[in-house]
């Protein structure tokens, strides 16, 4: 399948498949804590600093890629969502819990990979790792390289890394904040609420991305619409 993710889209759906293993009880995830998922300091690299606004758009682009999905559970006003990625990328839980650790940490050895991913699943010798990374590199979801001193398995659903705090993201992985940042054409709707200055950016990508992201939220307010009135 190809799926193609942005770097905020990555980070976003690597924690709500961590925090769907290791804290059940707080899932499915309010857009608070997803985004402090996305920023947590451990287990994370790089770190970020994403704002809620760029989060929610993330979760939105995952919504409609088959990714995530959500849900206003009976007696709350809080919008919560959960991860679609086994049920859409067709793989198992051991799979899902070592693409969460390339999707969160980056290259990993197999040594690595097996010491991380146990917090979420088991993994109880390197044959099971290594049955999940063949089960992610047959399906186009992984690739392992050599080089230094073992090799090193990349996860292949976003080929750009998550910017990290103080990094400028390229436009295309965080579309909240070049809103924030380009100048408004006519009639063009005004930046999301707590969206980040994005520098140094060429006029015309920030447009270019600016109009994809207007593209997107149309379609995903369509969409929602839909649902609501079904």
């Amino acid at each position: 399948m190809d799926i193609s993710l942005n770097g905020h889209e990555a980070r976003a759906l690597g924690v709500l498949i961590e925090k769907a293993f290791t804290t059940p009880d707080q899932y499915p995830l309010s857009l608070n804590a997803t985004t402090n998922g996305c920023n947590q300091k451990s287990n994370r690299d790089p770190v970020t600093d994403f704002s809620e606004a760029e989060v929610r758009i993330a979760l939105q682009g995952l919504r409609m890629k088959g990714l995530a999905g959500q849900s206003v559970p009976a007696g709350s006003r809080v919008e919560r969502w959960r991860h679609n990625a086994m049920e859409t990328l067709g793989i198992g839980e051991r799979e899902a819990a070592v693409l969460a650790e390339l999707l969160l940490r980056g290259p990993q050895t197999a040594g690595e990979l097996r010491s991380r991913a146990r917090r979420m699943r088991d993994l109880p010798d390197p044959e099971s790792l290594g049955q999940a990374l063949e089960a992610l590199r047959t399906q186009g979801y992984a690739e392992t390289a050599e080089g230094g001193r073992a090799p090193r398995t990349s996860q292949l659903l976003c080929r750009s890394v998550a910017p990290g705090a103080g990094d400028s993201p390229p436009a295309e992985a965080a579309p909240a904040s070049v809103l924030a940042s380009a100048p408004a054409p006519s009639g063009a709707p005004a930046p999301l609420p707590g969206a980040k200055e994005v520098q140094g950016t060429p006029l015309a990508e920030r447009v270019e991305a600016l109009e994809r992201q207007v593209a997107d939220l149309t379609r995903s307010m369509a969409q929602l619409r839909e649902e609501l009135g079904a």
